[in-house]
């Protein structure tokens, strides 16, 4: 038998992930962003619009793990519109490369880590609902 309490750890854990992922991906697009000269050349080819949208996508991290840690459905249809957003832009950046645009291939390891962790903190987050009491 599921107690109230046990029941909810893996969504305790996925919204952890979401909060230090959404921090990790705002510190590290802020700093190729705003670093000055030296940031955006260790970055190398960055794709503009893929940097702006991870760093931007990040803020909406930390407030999906807020929203799943708090039960809130709120916080489950932000992680799942995340997927489809995280999807979105790759493949607006498989269309980029597929031009003939420079592109760093971390980019590529990158992209598919967010959408894989966001996948996955999706699918714990819709097979774990918040209770009618916390969905508001």
């Amino acid at each position: 038998m599921k107690t109230r309490s046990s029941g909810k750890w893996p969504v305790r854990i996925a919204a952890g992930v979401a909060v230090a992922f959404g921090a990790v991906t705002i510190l590290s697009g802020g700093r190729v962003l705003f670093g000055g000269a030296t940031a955006q050349e260790a970055a190398g080819n960055a794709v503009p619009f893929v940097l702006w949208f991870n760093f931007l996508s990040g803020f909406a991290y930390v407030l999906a793990g807020i929203g799943m840690a708090m039960g809130r459905r709120w916080g489950t249809l932000l992680a799942f519109a995340l997927v489809i957003g995280i999807a979105t832009a790759f493949a607006f950046f498989g269309l980029h490369v597929f031009q003939g645009g420079a592109f760093e291939m971390r980019t590529v390891g990158a992209m598919t880590l967010r959408l894989v962790v966001w996948i996955a903190i999706a699918a714990v987050a819709v097979r774990n609902p918040p209770s009618k009491q916390q969905s508001v």
